[in-house]
């Protein structure tokens, strides 16, 4: 069985600043909540996604590439 790949790190841009920082993802929750560090605004997920780096980031939270790679029910799924 082969290992699923998963990216880490996640550039968020606020939609409000333009302000773009490399955050790393926590792999075990999702991030509701953002502080911008370029203008303070708190940033929180679009309708329809679930976590702020779904909806501002260049990847997606891990839970959800493992959705999309097959792997794991994503991070709405009931325990």
């Amino acid at each position: 069985m082969s290992q699923a790949a998963v990216e880490l790190q996640s550039q968020i841009t606020c939609p409000h600043c333009g302000h773009v920082r490399l955050e790393v993802m926590p792999t075990d929750a999702c991030q509701y909540f953002y502080d911008c560090q370029g203008c303070g605004v708190v940033l929180r997920p679009k309708a329809g996604d679930c976590c702020v780096f779904c909806s501002y980031g260049t990847q997606p939270c891990p839970p959800i590439q493992l959705e999309r790679q097959g792997i794991g029910e994503g991070c709405c799924a009931p325990t």
